[in-house]
Protein backbone atom coordinates (compact mmCIF):
# COMPACT_ATOMS: atom_id res chain seq x y z
CA UNK A 1 0.00 0.00 0.00
CA UNK A 2 1.44 3.36 -1.05
CA UNK A 3 2.02 5.86 1.75
CA UNK A 4 0.16 9.18 1.29
CA UNK A 5 2.34 11.88 -0.22
CA UNK A 6 1.77 14.19 2.75
CA UNK A 7 3.29 11.55 5.04
CA UNK A 8 6.43 10.86 3.02
CA UNK A 9 9.82 12.03 4.17
CA UNK A 10 11.60 14.45 1.85
CA UNK A 11 15.09 14.74 3.37
CA UNK A 12 16.79 16.50 0.44
CA UNK A 13 14.12 19.19 0.14
CA UNK A 14 13.96 19.77 3.90
CA UNK A 15 17.74 19.98 4.11
CA UNK A 16 18.03 22.55 1.31
CA UNK A 17 15.17 24.66 2.69
CA UNK A 18 16.70 24.67 6.16
CA UNK A 19 20.21 25.38 4.85
CA UNK A 20 19.09 28.44 2.90
CA UNK A 21 17.26 29.89 5.91
CA UNK A 22 20.24 29.44 8.21
CA UNK A 23 22.42 31.02 5.52
CA UNK A 24 20.23 34.13 5.77
CA UNK A 25 20.35 34.09 9.58
CA UNK A 26 24.14 33.96 9.64
CA UNK A 27 24.48 36.33 6.72
CA UNK A 28 22.67 38.80 8.95
CA UNK A 29 24.86 37.96 11.94
CA UNK A 30 28.12 38.16 10.03
CA UNK A 31 27.20 41.38 8.19
CA UNK A 32 26.18 43.01 11.45
CA UNK A 33 29.18 41.61 13.35
CA UNK A 34 31.61 42.90 10.73
CA UNK A 35 29.92 46.30 10.59
CA UNK A 36 29.84 46.60 14.39
CA UNK A 37 33.57 45.86 14.56
CA UNK A 38 34.63 48.16 11.72
CA UNK A 39 31.95 50.79 11.02
CA UNK A 40 29.19 51.24 13.60
CA UNK A 41 31.61 52.30 16.35
CA UNK A 42 32.52 55.28 14.14
CA UNK A 43 29.17 56.35 12.63
CA UNK A 44 26.55 55.55 15.27
CA UNK A 45 28.15 56.90 18.46
CA UNK A 46 29.47 60.28 19.69
CA UNK A 47 32.93 60.88 18.18
CA UNK A 48 34.20 62.47 21.40
CA UNK A 49 34.02 59.12 23.23
CA UNK A 50 37.27 57.11 23.56
CA UNK A 51 37.86 54.59 20.79
CA UNK A 52 37.61 51.58 23.11
CA UNK A 53 34.32 52.82 24.59
CA UNK A 54 32.75 53.36 21.16
CA UNK A 55 33.83 49.88 20.12
CA UNK A 56 32.34 48.36 23.27
CA UNK A 57 29.04 50.20 22.71
CA UNK A 58 28.99 49.05 19.10
CA UNK A 59 29.52 45.42 20.11
CA UNK A 60 26.86 45.86 22.80
CA UNK A 61 24.26 46.56 20.10
CA UNK A 62 25.23 43.18 18.64
CA UNK A 63 24.60 41.63 22.05
CA UNK A 64 21.17 43.25 22.43
CA UNK A 65 19.85 41.13 19.59
CA UNK A 66 20.85 38.05 21.58
CA UNK A 67 19.44 39.19 24.91
CA UNK A 68 15.88 39.19 23.56
CA UNK A 69 16.22 35.79 21.89
CA UNK A 70 14.99 33.75 24.88
CA UNK A 71 11.76 35.77 24.85
CA UNK A 72 11.32 35.03 21.17
CA UNK A 73 12.04 31.34 21.82
CA UNK A 74 9.23 31.19 24.39
CA UNK A 75 6.89 32.56 21.70
CA UNK A 76 8.09 30.94 18.48
CA UNK A 77 9.11 27.53 19.87
CA UNK A 78 5.56 26.57 20.92
CA UNK A 79 4.23 27.93 17.61
CA UNK A 80 6.51 25.48 15.81
CA UNK A 81 5.17 22.58 17.86
CA UNK A 82 1.54 23.67 17.53
CA UNK A 83 1.18 25.14 14.02
CA UNK A 84 4.11 23.53 12.28
CA UNK A 85 7.82 23.78 11.64
CA UNK A 86 7.19 25.33 8.20
CA UNK A 87 4.98 28.06 9.71
CA UNK A 88 7.82 29.29 11.93
CA UNK A 89 10.42 28.92 9.18
CA UNK A 90 8.46 31.29 6.91
CA UNK A 91 7.59 33.73 9.71
CA UNK A 92 11.18 34.11 10.86
CA UNK A 93 12.49 34.33 7.30
CA UNK A 94 10.66 37.59 6.62
CA UNK A 95 11.31 38.99 10.09
CA UNK A 96 15.08 38.52 9.81
CA UNK A 97 15.29 39.78 6.23
CA UNK A 98 13.19 42.90 6.77
CA UNK A 99 15.25 43.99 9.78
CA UNK A 100 18.57 43.44 7.99
CA UNK A 101 17.37 45.57 5.07
CA UNK A 102 16.14 48.35 7.40
CA UNK A 103 19.48 48.56 9.21
CA UNK A 104 21.05 49.42 5.86
CA UNK A 105 18.63 52.37 5.61
CA UNK A 106 19.31 53.90 9.03
CA UNK A 107 20.57 57.49 9.39
CA UNK A 108 23.82 57.90 11.36
CA UNK A 109 24.74 59.84 14.52
CA UNK A 110 25.84 62.73 12.33
CA UNK A 111 22.32 62.87 10.84
CA UNK A 112 20.00 62.47 13.86
CA UNK A 113 22.24 62.31 16.92
CA UNK A 114 21.34 59.95 19.76
CA UNK A 115 18.31 58.61 17.84
CA UNK A 116 20.68 56.74 15.52
CA UNK A 117 21.91 54.18 18.10
CA UNK A 118 18.42 54.01 19.63
CA UNK A 119 16.86 53.02 16.29
CA UNK A 120 19.70 50.56 15.71
CA UNK A 121 19.01 48.87 19.06
CA UNK A 122 15.23 48.73 18.47
CA UNK A 123 15.66 47.02 15.08
CA UNK A 124 18.22 44.61 16.55
CA UNK A 125 15.72 43.67 19.27
CA UNK A 126 12.98 42.95 16.71
CA UNK A 127 15.47 40.98 14.66
CA UNK A 128 16.56 38.98 17.71
CA UNK A 129 12.94 38.03 18.38
CA UNK A 130 12.59 36.85 14.77
CA UNK A 131 15.80 34.82 14.74
CA UNK A 132 15.01 32.90 17.93
CA UNK A 133 12.76 30.30 16.31
CA UNK A 134 14.45 29.93 12.92
CA UNK A 135 17.14 27.40 13.69
CA UNK A 136 15.10 25.26 16.08
CA UNK A 137 12.31 24.89 13.52
CA UNK A 138 14.75 24.20 10.68
CA UNK A 139 16.69 21.59 12.64
CA UNK A 140 13.50 19.85 13.74
CA UNK A 141 12.12 19.89 10.21
CA UNK A 142 15.32 18.35 8.85
CA UNK A 143 15.71 15.83 11.65
CA UNK A 144 12.17 14.51 11.27
CA UNK A 145 12.57 14.14 7.50
CA UNK A 146 15.99 12.44 7.82
CA UNK A 147 16.90 8.79 7.13
CA UNK A 148 17.46 7.07 10.48
CA UNK A 149 21.18 6.47 9.97
CA UNK A 150 21.90 9.96 8.65
CA UNK A 151 20.17 12.25 11.14
CA UNK A 152 23.35 14.01 12.24
CA UNK A 153 24.60 14.31 8.66
CA UNK A 154 21.40 15.94 7.33
CA UNK A 155 20.95 18.28 10.30
CA UNK A 156 24.59 19.36 10.00
CA UNK A 157 23.61 21.14 6.78
CA UNK A 158 21.51 23.51 8.87
CA UNK A 159 24.58 24.73 10.73
CA UNK A 160 26.73 24.58 7.61
CA UNK A 161 24.40 27.38 6.53
CA UNK A 162 26.12 29.46 9.19
CA UNK A 163 29.39 28.97 7.32
CA UNK A 164 27.69 29.83 4.02
CA UNK A 165 26.14 32.97 5.52
CA UNK A 166 29.41 34.02 7.11
CA UNK A 167 31.32 33.37 3.92
CA UNK A 168 28.82 35.23 1.77
CA UNK A 169 28.62 38.29 4.01
CA UNK A 170 32.35 38.62 4.65
CA UNK A 171 33.19 38.09 0.99
CA UNK A 172 30.69 40.81 0.06
CA UNK A 173 32.10 43.15 2.73
CA UNK A 174 35.73 42.83 1.59
CA UNK A 175 35.50 45.10 -1.50
CA UNK A 176 33.56 47.70 0.49
CA UNK A 177 36.05 47.93 3.39
CA UNK A 178 38.71 48.47 0.72
CA UNK A 179 36.89 51.66 -0.34
CA UNK A 180 38.22 55.05 0.76
CA UNK A 181 37.12 55.74 4.36
CA UNK A 182 34.62 58.44 3.37
CA UNK A 183 32.81 56.20 0.87
CA UNK A 184 32.76 53.22 3.25
CA UNK A 185 31.24 55.28 6.06
CA UNK A 186 28.69 57.06 3.87
CA UNK A 187 27.21 54.34 1.64
CA UNK A 188 29.57 51.37 1.24
CA UNK A 189 28.59 49.64 4.50
CA UNK A 190 24.88 49.78 3.57
CA UNK A 191 25.02 47.64 0.42
CA UNK A 192 25.67 44.27 2.15
CA UNK A 193 22.59 44.88 4.34
CA UNK A 194 20.40 45.65 1.34
CA UNK A 195 21.54 42.52 -0.48
CA UNK A 196 19.85 40.37 2.20
CA UNK A 197 16.64 40.84 0.19
CA UNK A 198 18.02 38.50 -2.47
CA UNK A 199 18.58 35.73 0.07
CA UNK A 200 15.05 36.18 1.45
CA UNK A 201 13.49 35.77 -1.99
CA UNK A 202 15.51 32.62 -2.75
CA UNK A 203 14.69 31.09 0.65
CA UNK A 204 10.97 31.82 0.29
CA UNK A 205 10.77 30.20 -3.16
CA UNK A 206 12.34 27.03 -1.73
CA UNK A 207 10.43 26.93 1.56
CA UNK A 208 6.90 27.67 0.37
CA UNK A 209 6.36 24.16 -1.09
CA UNK A 210 7.96 22.29 1.81
CA UNK A 211 5.78 19.67 3.54
CA UNK A 212 5.59 19.17 7.28
CA UNK A 213 7.40 16.00 8.47
CA UNK A 214 5.32 12.83 8.98
CA UNK A 215 6.02 12.78 12.73
CA UNK A 216 4.42 16.21 13.14
CA UNK A 217 1.39 15.39 10.97
CA UNK A 218 0.74 12.21 12.93
CA UNK A 219 1.12 14.00 16.27
CA UNK A 220 -1.42 16.62 15.18
CA UNK A 221 -4.04 13.88 14.73
CA UNK A 222 -4.26 13.70 18.55
CA UNK A 223 -5.45 16.82 20.36
CA UNK A 224 -3.68 17.42 23.69
CA UNK A 225 -4.79 20.18 26.03
CA UNK A 226 -1.34 20.83 27.38
CA UNK A 227 0.86 23.42 25.69
CA UNK A 228 4.18 22.17 24.30
CA UNK A 229 5.98 24.89 26.28
CA UNK A 230 4.43 23.79 29.57
CA UNK A 231 5.30 20.17 28.82
CA UNK A 232 8.89 21.10 27.92
CA UNK A 233 9.44 23.24 31.02
CA UNK A 234 7.76 20.78 33.37
CA UNK A 235 9.37 17.56 32.18
CA UNK A 236 12.50 18.56 30.23
CA UNK A 237 13.97 21.46 32.19
CA UNK A 238 17.18 19.46 32.77
CA UNK A 239 17.75 19.11 29.02
CA UNK A 240 17.00 22.80 28.49
CA UNK A 241 19.66 23.78 31.07
CA UNK A 242 22.16 21.32 29.58
CA UNK A 243 21.62 22.74 26.09
CA UNK A 244 21.93 26.33 27.35
CA UNK A 245 25.32 25.50 28.87
CA UNK A 246 26.47 23.58 25.77
CA UNK A 247 25.44 26.51 23.58
CA UNK A 248 27.96 28.71 25.38
CA UNK A 249 30.52 27.36 22.91
CA UNK A 250 28.98 29.78 20.41
CA UNK A 251 30.68 32.55 22.38
CA UNK A 252 34.02 31.35 21.01
CA UNK A 253 32.70 31.79 17.48
CA UNK A 254 31.25 35.22 18.28
CA UNK A 255 34.65 36.28 19.62
CA UNK A 256 36.26 35.04 16.41
CA UNK A 257 33.76 36.88 14.18
CA UNK A 258 33.68 40.20 16.07
CA UNK A 259 36.24 40.71 18.82
CA UNK A 260 39.24 39.25 17.00
CA UNK A 261 38.62 41.49 13.98
CA UNK A 262 38.31 44.59 16.16
CA UNK A 263 41.31 43.43 18.23
CA UNK A 264 43.44 43.10 15.10
CA UNK A 265 42.32 46.24 13.24
CA UNK A 266 41.72 48.62 16.17
CA UNK A 267 44.29 47.42 18.71
CA UNK A 268 47.10 46.38 16.36
CA UNK A 269 46.14 48.33 13.21
CA UNK A 270 46.36 45.28 10.95
CA UNK A 271 45.03 45.64 7.43
CA UNK A 272 41.23 45.34 7.45
CA UNK A 273 40.64 43.63 4.07
CA UNK A 274 43.40 41.10 4.80
CA UNK A 275 41.98 40.37 8.25
CA UNK A 276 38.54 39.70 6.78
CA UNK A 277 40.03 36.93 4.65
CA UNK A 278 40.62 34.90 7.84
CA UNK A 279 36.87 34.28 8.46
CA UNK A 280 36.38 33.81 4.71
CA UNK A 281 38.87 30.92 4.60
CA UNK A 282 37.51 29.51 7.87
CA UNK A 283 34.00 29.58 6.41
CA UNK A 284 35.19 27.90 3.21
CA UNK A 285 36.62 25.02 5.22
CA UNK A 286 33.50 24.87 7.41
CA UNK A 287 31.23 24.72 4.38
CA UNK A 288 32.96 21.57 3.13
CA UNK A 289 33.91 20.02 6.46
CA UNK A 290 30.72 20.43 8.53
CA UNK A 291 28.78 17.65 6.72
CA UNK A 292 31.83 15.40 7.06
CA UNK A 293 31.82 15.99 10.82
CA UNK A 294 28.07 15.29 10.73
CA UNK A 295 28.76 11.89 9.17
CA UNK A 296 31.36 11.28 11.85
CA UNK A 297 28.78 12.06 14.53
CA UNK A 298 26.49 9.42 13.00
CA UNK A 299 29.35 6.92 13.27
CA UNK A 300 31.03 7.60 16.62
CA UNK A 301 28.38 9.65 18.41
CA UNK A 302 26.99 13.17 18.64
CA UNK A 303 28.33 13.71 22.16
CA UNK A 304 31.91 12.71 21.34
CA UNK A 305 32.14 14.92 18.27
CA UNK A 306 30.56 17.90 20.05
CA UNK A 307 32.91 17.73 23.03
CA UNK A 308 36.02 17.43 20.85
CA UNK A 309 34.92 20.50 18.88
CA UNK A 310 34.05 22.57 21.95
CA UNK A 311 37.36 21.93 23.72
CA UNK A 312 39.41 22.34 20.55
CA UNK A 313 37.84 25.67 19.51
CA UNK A 314 38.35 27.15 22.96
CA UNK A 315 41.98 26.07 23.35
CA UNK A 316 43.09 27.24 19.87
CA UNK A 317 41.72 30.74 20.55
CA UNK A 318 44.73 31.40 22.78
CA UNK A 319 47.48 30.99 20.15
CA UNK A 320 45.25 32.68 17.55
CA UNK A 321 45.00 35.91 19.58
CA UNK A 322 48.71 35.74 20.35
CA UNK A 323 49.49 35.47 16.62
CA UNK A 324 47.50 38.68 16.04
CA UNK A 325 49.68 40.51 18.58
CA UNK A 326 52.73 39.40 16.60
CA UNK A 327 51.25 40.51 13.27
CA UNK A 328 52.25 37.10 11.90
CA UNK A 329 49.90 36.59 8.94
CA UNK A 330 50.75 32.93 8.21
CA UNK A 331 50.06 32.03 11.87
CA UNK A 332 46.94 34.21 11.99
CA UNK A 333 45.45 32.45 8.98
CA UNK A 334 46.50 28.96 10.07
CA UNK A 335 45.27 29.25 13.66
CA UNK A 336 42.11 31.18 12.72
CA UNK A 337 41.07 28.52 10.23
CA UNK A 338 41.96 25.73 12.69
CA UNK A 339 39.99 27.36 15.53
CA UNK A 340 36.81 28.33 13.70
CA UNK A 341 36.89 26.45 10.42
CA UNK A 342 37.83 23.07 11.91
CA UNK A 343 37.21 22.75 15.65
CA UNK A 344 34.18 25.02 15.98
CA UNK A 345 32.69 23.42 12.85
CA UNK A 346 33.17 20.02 14.51
CA UNK A 347 30.95 21.07 17.42
CA UNK A 348 28.62 22.90 15.05
CA UNK A 349 28.01 19.74 13.02
CA UNK A 350 27.08 17.59 15.99
CA UNK A 351 24.93 19.83 18.14
CA UNK A 352 21.76 20.01 15.98
CA UNK A 353 21.03 16.27 16.30
CA UNK A 354 22.62 16.05 19.77
CA UNK A 355 20.38 18.79 21.19
CA UNK A 356 17.19 18.03 19.23
CA UNK A 357 17.25 14.38 20.26
CA UNK A 358 17.08 15.39 23.91
CA UNK A 359 13.33 15.98 23.41
CA UNK A 360 10.34 13.95 22.21
CA UNK A 361 8.55 15.02 19.04
CA UNK A 362 5.71 17.01 20.61
CA UNK A 363 7.99 19.52 22.39
CA UNK A 364 11.09 19.40 20.19
CA UNK A 365 10.96 22.92 18.73
CA UNK A 366 9.97 24.45 22.10
CA UNK A 367 12.74 22.74 24.08
CA UNK A 368 15.39 23.24 21.42
CA UNK A 369 14.52 26.91 20.88
CA UNK A 370 14.44 27.83 24.57
CA UNK A 371 17.63 25.95 25.45
CA UNK A 372 19.74 27.17 22.55
CA UNK A 373 18.54 30.76 22.68
CA UNK A 374 19.27 31.11 26.38
CA UNK A 375 22.80 29.87 25.71
CA UNK A 376 23.22 31.97 22.58
CA UNK A 377 21.86 35.03 24.40
CA UNK A 378 24.36 34.68 27.23
CA UNK A 379 27.34 33.96 24.99
CA UNK A 380 26.37 36.27 22.13
CA UNK A 381 25.61 39.19 24.41
CA UNK A 382 28.56 38.92 26.77
CA UNK A 383 31.42 37.28 24.88
CA UNK A 384 32.44 40.16 22.56
CA UNK A 385 31.82 42.77 25.27
CA UNK A 386 33.73 40.97 28.03
CA UNK A 387 36.54 40.12 25.62
CA UNK A 388 36.78 43.79 24.60
CA UNK A 389 36.77 44.92 28.24
CA UNK A 390 39.51 42.40 29.08
CA UNK A 391 41.56 43.72 26.15
CA UNK A 392 41.92 47.12 27.85
CA UNK A 393 41.34 50.72 26.75
CA UNK A 394 43.63 50.35 23.76
CA UNK A 395 42.26 46.88 22.84
CA UNK A 396 45.74 45.32 22.93
CA UNK A 397 45.66 42.79 25.82
CA UNK A 398 45.19 39.19 24.70
CA UNK A 399 45.63 36.84 27.70
CA UNK A 400 42.36 37.80 29.44
CA UNK A 401 40.20 37.32 26.31
CA UNK A 402 41.93 34.01 25.57
CA UNK A 403 41.30 32.65 29.08
CA UNK A 404 37.67 33.75 28.80
CA UNK A 405 37.29 31.82 25.53
CA UNK A 406 38.77 28.71 27.15
CA UNK A 407 36.30 29.03 30.02
CA UNK A 408 33.37 29.16 27.57
CA UNK A 409 34.59 26.02 25.82
CA UNK A 410 35.11 24.16 29.10
CA UNK A 411 31.58 24.96 30.28
CA UNK A 412 30.13 23.74 26.98
CA UNK A 413 32.26 20.60 26.80
CA UNK A 414 31.62 19.51 30.39
CA UNK A 415 27.87 20.07 29.95
CA UNK A 416 28.00 18.01 26.74
CA UNK A 417 29.57 15.09 28.61
CA UNK A 418 26.41 14.83 30.75
CA UNK A 419 24.18 14.19 27.71
CA UNK A 420 23.04 10.73 26.59
CA UNK A 421 24.15 9.30 23.25
CA UNK A 422 21.33 8.57 20.75
CA UNK A 423 23.17 7.58 17.55
CA UNK A 424 22.02 3.93 17.77
CA UNK A 425 18.34 4.74 18.37
CA UNK A 426 15.63 5.33 15.78
CA UNK A 427 13.76 8.62 16.10
CA UNK A 428 10.72 6.75 17.45
CA UNK A 429 12.96 5.16 20.07
CA UNK A 430 14.36 8.60 20.90
CA UNK A 431 10.82 9.92 21.38
CA UNK A 432 9.98 6.99 23.64
CA UNK A 433 13.20 7.13 25.67
CA UNK A 434 12.90 10.88 26.34
CA UNK A 435 9.52 10.57 28.07
CA UNK A 436 9.12 9.52 31.69
CA UNK A 437 6.09 7.58 32.94
CA UNK A 438 4.97 10.73 34.75
CA UNK A 439 5.07 12.71 31.51
CA UNK A 440 3.16 10.03 29.60
CA UNK A 441 0.47 10.01 32.27
CA UNK A 442 0.17 13.81 32.20
CA UNK A 443 -0.08 13.91 28.39
CA UNK A 444 -2.61 11.05 28.35
CA UNK A 445 -4.74 12.83 30.92
CA UNK A 446 -4.68 16.00 28.78
CA UNK A 447 -5.55 14.17 25.56
CA UNK A 448 -9.01 14.95 24.22
CA UNK A 449 -11.18 11.85 24.43
CA UNK A 450 -9.33 10.33 27.39
CA UNK A 451 -11.35 9.59 30.58
CA UNK A 452 -9.60 12.48 32.33
CA UNK A 453 -10.76 15.06 29.76
CA UNK A 454 -14.07 13.56 28.78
Amino acid sequence: MTEPIAHKKTPAKATIASWVGTTLEYYDFAVYATASALVFNIIFFPPELPEGVRLMLSLATLGVGYLVRPLGAFILGPLGDKFGRKFVMLLTLFGIGACTFLIGCLPTFHDIGIWAPILLVVIRMIQGLSVSGEQAAAITMTLEHSPENRRSFTTSFVTSGSAAGGLLSTAIFIPFVALPQEQLMSWGWRVPFWLSAVVVIVAYVIRRTLEEPPAFIEAQAVEVRMSPLKQALQFHWGSIIRIALCAMVAGVSYMFATFSIAFATTGYKLDRPTMLWVPVLASLLALVYTPVAGLLADKIGRRTVFVIGAFGAAITTLPYLWAITQGNWPLIFTLGVLCNGFFYSTANAAWPSFFAEMFPNRVRVSGLAVGTQIGFALSGAIAPIIATALAGDKVTLWVGPAIFAIALGLVAGVAGLTGKETKDLTLDEVNESRQTDREREAVAAATVGSPATA
